[in-house]
């Protein structure tokens, strides 16, 4: 009987005994996740939230989420043919380092249908805050005037952020139109407070399937246009015998 490729020994000489247990956990995790699913999805994460992805990982209960540790998870995985766990996996181990790089991703491990993971991919997606950073998408002005959902003892933080407001009659007044940020800004700390406290959410939390293995076929990258639910012909036909 030929050997098993999940019983290859990953080294961990550089690690500090402090953290070598939990990294070989998540080694051994990754390798369990692998025989025990059928598909196993790259994900790219746009405008990350960390409440957002525990409540991820509570929806999904049926399948496994991997985000953070990536270096680990790689090594899991195995980042060559001669320590991949599973056959063509390294390609996949590469696809994340290559991902890595650009932004924030992940891997799904599930026996949920590749179509039925598409599909929910496609659909999903939550307004978020947006933080310093982000390119705004819009303009955001307020008019002249009162400023009636705040309460008086913010117009010292209202004016801090640099907002021309002043206190008249318990009233924080805006003294002249203000331009909180123009379409196509780089947010800075305090036009992202200043969002926040206006309670408009300009973020999309969002997730890309970037790609998808599988032990028949091995990996196999997925073109989904960004935020539009489009889905390359080319790309899903490969895998077309594999949606139930």
């Amino acid at each position: 009987m030929p050997k098993s490729k999940r019983d290859k020994k990953v080294s961990l000489t550089k690690t500090d005994k402090k953290g070598l247990v939990l990294k070989q956990r998540i080694i051994e995790d990754v390798k369990k996740c692998v025989e025990d699913y059928n598909r196993i999805f790259l994900i790219a994460v746009q405008n990350s939230r960390n409440n957002k992805l525990l409540d991820l990982r509570t929806e999904w209960k049926d399948s496994r989420f991997f985000f953070g540790k990536l270096r680990i998870i790689e090594l899991g995985l195995g980042k060559s043919q001669e320590t991949e766990v599973a056959d063509g996996i390294h390609k996949l181990a590469n696809a994340i380092r290559n991902h890595s790089m650009t932004g924030q991703c992940g891997l799904l491990f599930t026996n949920r249908s590749k179509k039925q993971v598409i599909e929910w991919a496609d659909e999903y997606e939550e307004m978020e805050f947006a933080r310093s950073g982000f390119v705004t998408p819009e303009t955001v002005e307020l008019p002249e005037g009162p400023l009636p959902q705040f309460q008086h003892s913010m117009e010292p933080q209202l004016r801090q952020l640099g907002m021309p407001t002043s206190l008249q009659k318990g009233v924080i007044i805006l003294l002249k139109p203000f331009k909180v940020c123009q379409k196509g800004d780089v947010l800075k700390p305090e036009q992202a407070q200043i969002l926040k406290l206006l309670d408009k959410p300009l973020a999309v939390f969002k997730l890309l399937l970037l790609g998808v293995y599988t032990k028949k076929h091995g990996f196999k990258k997925l073109k989904i246009s960004d935020n539009t639910g489009e889905n390359d012909e080319e790309e899903m036909d490969v895998d077309n015998n594999d949606n139930t």
